[in-house]
């Protein structure tokens, strides 16, 4: 195991692995839909884990959702519907949720439930 000073960054990566050990790796077909938070944004993207890469991402520093002066949570909104509608463009309705070690609640709820209404499926 990893070895980090912070407790809740350890308490965070030892979710993180509990979670990656449940779900199944993401393909072509159904990607993984993983979120990042941090204090300034959020971040969400669709990884196929055979190929090892990214593809599609969407953040809350992209114009069309920097430019609004909303709060928080209403970033993670913005951003769930931007990945959602990303992700029908490429073809992709499927996902693999992965709330990578944070707890299903505030943004990242938002963010999937955002996701959902939009049209992707997990």
């Amino acid at each position: 195991m990893k070895k980090i000073k912070d407790r809740k960054q350890f308490r965070r990566y030892r979710i993180k692995l509990r979670i990656r050990k449940t779900i199944s790796s993401g393909t072509v077909a159904r990607p993984r839909l993983t979120v990042f938070r941090s204090n300034k944004g959020i971040y969400a993207q669709l990884i196929d884990d055979a190929e090892g890469k990214t593809l599609i991402s969407a953040s809350s520093r992209e114009k069309g959702i920097a430019d609004k002066k909303v709060p928080k949570l209403e970033q993670a909104k913005l951003v769930g519907q931007l990945i959602a509608e990303k992700a029908k463009e490429a073809g992709i309705e499927n996902v693999i949720f992965d709330r990578n070690g944070y707890l299903y609640h505030g943004r990242i709820k938002s963010l999937a439930e955002a996701a959902r209404k939009s049209g992707l499926k997990f």
